[in-house]
This record gives structure tokens, C-alpha cells and sequence, in this order.
């Protein structure tokens, strides 16, 4: 019986000198992961986008968005643009769009270094399909552009396919939503693969009008002439207006 107490004793001291142990060691972790956070992001461009849709009707919205980009987090700005145009929406799984902007591409290793890597003018006719699977919302995206560039003119045709997946619904909408995306990029002239383009987000709308995005993306590029850069944080305000009539509320 005294042999069982003093082993029940060394094993109860054991124990109660092991959580203070134990607790800095989570911490020392906990510390590592902030850390290691924090470099990364620290290591990431910015993917700015501010976007305004106005609604006319059912089947008639125009739009317009403003992007800003950086090679290092909120530094080595190198890319602006600035793009409007309408939709017209088919169905709820078909809707076509037509839309036209400035592109501008600087140099790397400052904000805004000069001279332009290119000085862009797209117009740019869209196709987007939708569906739903279950809770997924399947969204397939193709776009012709026909780019008025500094070193001439070329077209390029994209191929987008997404996955998004709403959750935590308020009254008639989804306040959360999380989507992925990957896109294509081709020309009709050699290399005729020119990126690859992968993102993955997480979108909250507080109300019917308002939308923002956070998330992370991704792309390769093989030869490409515009926007470089591989990582990107990507934090994104939406805004959608529509047009009031005599039954709207105030």
C-alpha cells in the first residue's frame, strides 16, 4: 500500500508539473503559426477590386469595375484598370454581356515605374452558364478579346469554370458564400497557351446590396506580355444597385 501511494504521488506531481509545460509549448506554436502567418501574407501581392452593378430590369444590368494590383503586400504597385459594359440575362443559366476598359502594365521593382510594360484598350464579348448541383452552383465563363495593346493589336479567349458553395441563408439570400475558379487563357498566335489563372475565396454580404471578398489566388504565365506576378491576396467590394419603382419601399 505504501509502495502504491508514493507511485500514485510521483505520477500525480508528473502531471501537474506537465501543464505549465504544456501550456508553453502551445503557445511557442501558437506563436511559430502567427509568425509564419504573417510572413506569408507579407509576401503576398495585392488583387484590389472594387465592382458596381446597377440593375435596369430583370434582364438588362450594366457594370462597372475599377482593379488595383501589387507585387509586394500594399507595395510595388504595377497594374490598374478600369472596365464597364451591360448584361443581358437569357435565364437563370444563361446570361451574355458586353464590356470594354483600360489595361495598364508597368514595370517591376517600384509603384508605377515607367516606362509601361503595355498600354491596353480591350473590348471584350462574354457567355456565362450556370447550374446547380445539389448546394453547388456551377458557373462556366467564356470570353473573346479583341486588345489594342502598345505592341499591336491580338485577341485572346478564356475558358473560366467555378465552384461556389452558399451557405447561412438570411431571409432571401446567402450571407457566406466560398468559391473556386480556375481559368485558361489562349490566343489564336503562338504560344497559344498563355496562363493559367487558379483562386479561391470567401464572400459575406451583410445585406442585398453589399458584398465583400477575401481570398487567395493563383496564376502561371508562359510568356505573356501584361499583369504579371504568382500570389496574390485578394480582398473585393461589390456593390448592386437597382433601379426603384412606385412599389419599392423608400
Amino acid at each position: 500500500m505504501a509502495v502504491h501511494t508514493w507511485h500514485t504521488k510521483i505520477v500525480s506531481l508528473e502531471i501537474k508539473e506537465s501543464k505549465p509545460m504544456d501550456h508553453k509549448k502551445s503557445c511557442f506554436v501558437l506563436s511559430l503559426f502567427l509568425i509564419a502567418s504573417c510572413t506569408a501574407i507579407s509576401q503576398l501581392g495585392t488583387w484590389n477590386i472594387l465592382n458596381v452593378r446597377y440593375k435596369w430590369n430583370n434582364n438588362w444590368t450594366f457594370f462597372g469595375e475599377g482593379q488595383i494590383r501589387s507585387l509586394a503586400f500594399y507595395d510595388q504597385f504595377h497594374y490598374y484598370e478600369y472596365k464597364g459594359g451591360f448584361e443581358f440575362k437569357q435565364s437563370e443559366q444563361l446570361r451574355f454581356a458586353l464590356g470594354a476598359g483600360s489595361y495598364q502594365t508597368y514595370k517591376e521593382g517600384g509603384n508605377f515605374v515607367e516606362p509601361k510594360n503595355n498600354d491596353e484598350f480591350r473590348v471584350w464579348p462574354q457567355l456565362v452558364l450556370q447550374q446547380k448541383l445539389g448546394v453547388f452552383r456551377v458557373e462556366q465563363r467564356y470570353r473573346a478579346e479583341m486588345r489594342f495593346t502598345s505592341s499591336g493589336y491580338r485577341n485572346r479567349f478564356r475558358y473560366r469554370v467555378g465552384l461556389s458553395i452558399p451557405f447561412v441563408k438570411k431571409d432571401s439570400f446567402h450571407q457566406w458564400q466560398f468559391t473556386i475558379n480556375n481559368e485558361l487563357f489562349f490566343t489564336n498566335k503562338e504560344p497559344y497557351f498563355e496562363r493559367n489563372r487558379f483562386s479561391a475565396s470567401m464572400q459575406y454580404k451583410p445585406n442585398k446590396l453589399l458584398a465583400f471578398q477575401l481570398g487567395y489566388l493563383y496564376q502561371f504565365d508562359y510568356k505573356i506580355n501584361d499583369e504579371t506576378g504568382r500570389d496574390f491576396l485578394v480582398i473585393g467590394c461589390f456593390l448592386e444597385l437597382s433601379k426603384k419603382t412606385q412599389s419599392s419601399p423608400k
